[in-house]
């Protein structure tokens, strides 16, 4: 009875920012589970990669190009899914931006808007593109991915640009999920530490930062990358089905103290 709610055969996710990193793991945990997946991402070359990856998983991936602040391309990627698939279960917003370590008095006006633009405006875009047609079958999951930034202030990089759209996404999270779970389609989040990847490697190669980051985690250590897939696919999943408007923090304990 349990383990079957995890089953996802017969569904359609999207992944956006799939092409490496948290997004590549989550589409490899919707396809163990049987979803058809669509890894969306802006640079091509990371698409073939991602479709290799899986194909050792048996996971076969559909790949799509997409910049999600061009929200006329967010629309058309949604329109050509449910053209080809004629529906859409499943979206897990990931694709994000992290140029970390500028003080909020050094912060440019095009630093403070890439942030935004990705983190919180191409996650919108996505929400309301892909959520419409959720909306129009009466069913669906949106799994947004946060940051533990969304609630603390880090120590010791200074990036009030980023916090701020993680607190974004959090409380966007919240508003969408009161706004359509009437209408059968569950919105969540995923609330991360510092996860082992890409983005954090200018962090974990600072010997002096990377020592605060775990003095500042009660489980002293950093993240891996599928362990916030699992989170992503329960909320994604039947299993989350009485879940909606929940920031899940996947944080080693980070906001406990």
């Amino acid at each position: 009875m349990y383990l079957g709610k995890y089953d996802l055969h017969g569904r359609v996710g999207v992944v956006t920012g799939a092409g490496q990193g948290i997004g590549l793991c989550c589409a490899q945990a919707l396809g163990e589970a049987g979803a058809r997946i669509v890894l969306a991402e802006l640079l091509p070359e990371r698409i073939g990669t991602a479709q290799e990856a899986l194909r050792q998983h048996g996971i076969k991936a559909e790949g799509a190009v997409l910049d999600v602040t061009d929200s006329a391309a967010v629309e058309a990627l949604a329109e050509r899914i449910m053209q080809d698939h004629g529906r859409i279960d499943i979206l897990i917003n990931n694709a994000g931006v992290a140029v970390s370590d500028v003080r909020a008095e050094d912060t440019t006006d095009e630093h403070w808007r890439m942030h935004m633009a990705v983190n919180l405006d191409g996650l919108f875009y996505c929400c309301r593109s892909f959520g419409r047609r959720m909306l129009e079958r009466g069913t669906g999951a949106v799994v947004n991915i946060g940051s533990m930034s969304g609630f603390i202030v880090n120590k010791p990089q200074p990036q009030s640009f980023y916090n701020a759209s993680k607190a974004g996404v959090h409380h966007l999270t919240r508003s969408l999920a009161a706004e359509w779970g009437g209408r059968g389609v569950r919105v969540n989040a995923v609330a991360p530490t510092y996860i082992e990847t890409p983005l954090t490697q200018f962090g974990m190669q600072n010997e002096a930062m990377y020592k605060t980051w775990l003095e500042m985690t009660p489980m002293n250590r950093v993240g891996q990358p599928e362990e916030i897939a699992s989170v992503a696919l329960f909320l994604a999943s039947d299993a989350a089905s009485l879940i909606t408007g929940a920031i899940v923090q996947a944080d080693g304990g980070y906001t406990c103290w």
